[in-house]
């Protein structure tokens, strides 16, 4: 039993590196998600049918969020940014399913997220704007910002995990505790609640990537 939040299962052992409950759900998320879409994108053709439409129409969707927070083409960032966003979703959803728990209500996986986001803002800020004008921008506007600059690099990768933490890891206590004392029927409206709850901290963990990333490449102000 856990007594911590901070604290998870380990189910197994490889060599010494242990398997927590949350990295066996994350890798099934994974593998489901990497199915699904193979299953659902296989068949699509020229002539598109009802289904390849709305799928289509889903990923153009966000292409288009993506391109209006970078105000630039949103094709180099819709690989890494549409499937985080779909990622999430699951992740943060999968809770309501009895026996498993959301992976992004323990603290390594929003963690394992907001370093992807964290590398991925300097991957594309030195891609395109080059490792020179990339890092001036950390001398702006006064060189003697440079270590406020970096310690807000620091502090703002650590917030967007704890958000996605905390709001995850509070919703699923909550609907814990309420079936704990009133049954399996009271909890559906806080399960209903649950479900926004986790679309609403996908959103903002994708938008808020994007900004981050925009502010790298230089679309946005830091």
């Amino acid at each position: 039993m856990n007594h911590s939040p901070l604290q998870t299962a380990i189910l197994f052992h490889i060599g010494i590196v242990p398997i927590s409950r949350t990295v066996v759900t994350t890798w099934g998320l994974m593998a489901a998600l990497t199915v699904a879409s193979w299953i659902v994108t296989r068949n699509f053709r020229v002539d598109a049918g009802a289904w390849q439409v709305m799928i289509e129409s889903v990923v153009a969707e966000i292409e288009e969020q993506i391109a209006a927070l970078l105000n630039c083409d949103a094709a180099p960032f819709l690989p890494l940014l549409g499937t985080l966003f779909i990622f999430l979703v699951a992740a943060n959803l999968c809770g309501i399913v009895p026996g498993l728990t959301a992976p992004t209500a323990s603290i390594e996986t929003p963690a394992a997220l907001a370093a992807i986001v964290f590398l991925s803002v300097h991957y594309y800020g030195v891609r395109i704007q080059g490792l020179g004008a990339y890092l001036k921008g950390y001398l702006r506007p006064n060189p003697v910002m440079l270590p406020f600059n970096i310690l807000a690099e620091l502090t703002r990768s650590f917030s967007l995990a704890m958000r996605l933490f905390g709001n995850i890891m509070s919703e699923e206590m909550v609907v814990a505790i309420v079936v704990a004392l009133a049954g399996l029927l009271v909890p559906i409206p806080f399960m209903a609640f649950g479900i926004l709850v986790g679309l609403v901290q996908a959103y903002i963990f994708s938008v808020l990537s994007a900004v981050f990333i925009g502010g790298g490449i230089g679309a946005i102000e830091k």
